[in-house]
């Protein structure tokens, strides 16, 4: 036997082990930003979302969205509620775990919709559900960076790139960076299928809610043309027991939640 082959038997396993501790370390890092995100219990959140078009409000909107961990998977369950404007008020979203459902009561139907549907300005209701990014996107450590937040203050971050791990994602590739010291989400970059930029999002205003730091506030920039930005604010948050029902699509039509 050639004598570099033991040597370039170890190597291959060397560099094997480093690529699955790196992409341990990665999950690691995501589901730790995912704790930040998100509170361990059923909650309520109320989510304000103003829509800027060269730094003049063009358009806000109201929704209350209630979450829910599924046990059987490990993510989260969610209703969206619209209370603003008023024309808007009684349309609901629902996440049941595997598909997306857009509830009108008008017509008292509900259809199937994708997560990157618009919401307003540059938020789609994939921007505004609950999720945990570490069951939907498997991610790379590409490095460590410093950079600036929403407030220009520098952040000691690790970078990562996810891709989509399954077809419930939003999208299919998102760069990520998470302060290092705290694992607070920091900024992401969220790319088409077809691997354009789309949009970049800055978390930021950390605030103590539900028993942790979290951001109360997400700066949506659209990709393409910056002076279109969307700001949502996360405010009256509250633990909740949430009914199973409310997240059953037939039971949508007599949901009444005051």
């Amino acid at each position: 036997m050639s004598p570099l082959k033991p040597l370039l038997a170890a190597l291959a396993l060397s560099l094997a082990a480093a690529a699955a501790a790196q992409a341990q370390s990665a999950q690691d890092i995501i589901a730790a930003s995912d704790k930040v995100r998100n509170p361990g219990q059923p909650f309520r959140v109320t989510n304000t979302l103003t829509e800027y078009i060269h730094g003049s409000v063009h358009d806000t909107s109201g929704i209350v969205v209630y979450a829910k961990v599924d046990p059987a998977t490990g993510q989260f369950r969610d209703l969206v509620r619209y209370v603003a404007p008023p024309r808007d008020a009684g349309k609901m979203a629902l996440l049941d775990g595997t598909s997306l459902w857009f509830y009108d009561p008008a017509s008292k139907a509900s259809v199937r919709i994708s997560p990157q549907q618009r919401l307003i300005g540059q938020a789609s209701i994939g921007d505004v559900l609950t999720v945990n990014l570490a069951i939907d996107y498997t991610g790379t450590l590409v490095g460590s960076e410093t950079i600036e937040d929403s407030a220009r203050k520098n952040r000691d971050c690790w970078h990562l790139d996810m891709k989509a791990a399954n077809d419930h994602a939003t999208y299919n590739r998102v760069e990520y960076w998470v302060e290092k010291t705290t694992a607070y989400p920091i900024k992401m970059k969220f790319y088409s299928d077809s691997g354009r930029l789309l949009k970049i999002l800055y978390y930021g205003k950390f605030a103590p809610e539900l028993g942790g730091v979290r951001p109360t506030e997400a700066i949506i920039i659209d990709a393409v043309d910056t002076a279109l930005v969307t700001r949502i604010d996360f405010g009256d948050y509250q633990a909740q027991e949430i009914p199973e029902t409310w997240f059953e699509r037939d039971y949508l039509p007599r949901l009444r939640i005051e």
